[in-house]
């Protein structure tokens, strides 16, 4: 699978508090270490994208990628930054705080582009889609930069001019579980 994953963690963590969520700990590693060891063995390289905490992110041992567009601009910027660093013609994203995506993600997504020729797969589960676990073809660099220049800043906003097919996860609706507050983090530490 000539696939780049994208682990998003530009965000500025508003609900956590300003923390750094990628960075906080979950059974006694950072939340990003999870998310990084169960997406690494489905694609061929890792971008982590950070706009803060960037030594830290380091750390890990996978390139740092920071938003070309300023004012933390949420998934789309750094799906755009790493869209702009891929080598590979398909990039998957994942979000820092996801300890439990599924190790069959990228497997699943690609197959559905596949068969359906879409440009961009988003698991889903029942009948909420996960935008932030969508796999996209890097083609689509020039439609997203203009999206995002014309200051559009939701993803479903954007791939609903795209040709689009949403992927069922409902056997694994768990592993979509993430944590935007102190709270949820503490219940299921």
């Amino acid at each position: 699978m000539n696939v780049t994953g994208i682990v998003l963690a530009g965000g500025m963590g508003r609900r956590m508090g300003g923390a750094d969520k990628g960075l906080l700990p979950f059974h006694g590693r950072p939340l990003v270490t999870h998310v990084l060891e169960r997406i690494r063995p489905q694609v061929v390289e890792i971008l982590l994208n950070a706009n803060r905490e960037i030594e830290s992110y380091q750390a890990f041992g996978y390139p740092v990628i920071s938003d070309a567009i300023d004012g933390f601009a949420g998934p789309l910027a750094g799906l755009h930054c790493g869209m702009m660093a891929a080598k590979t013609p398909l990039v998957v994203t994942v979000p820092c705080d996801s300890p439990f995506l599924p190790i069959d993600l990228v497997q699943r997504l690609l197959e559905r582009l596949q068969q359906q020729q879409a440009d961009l797969a988003v698991a889903k589960t029942g009948d909420q889609p996960h935008p932030v676990f969508c796999l996209c073809r890097t083609a689509l660099l020039p439609d997203l930069t203009r999206f995002l220049e014309g200051g559009g800043r939701k993803i479903d906003t954007w791939y609903a001019g795209l040709k689009t097919v949403e992927v069922q996860f409902d056997d694994e609706a768990e592993a979509f579980a993430n944590f935007n507050t102190p709270a949820e983090l503490g219940a299921a530490a």
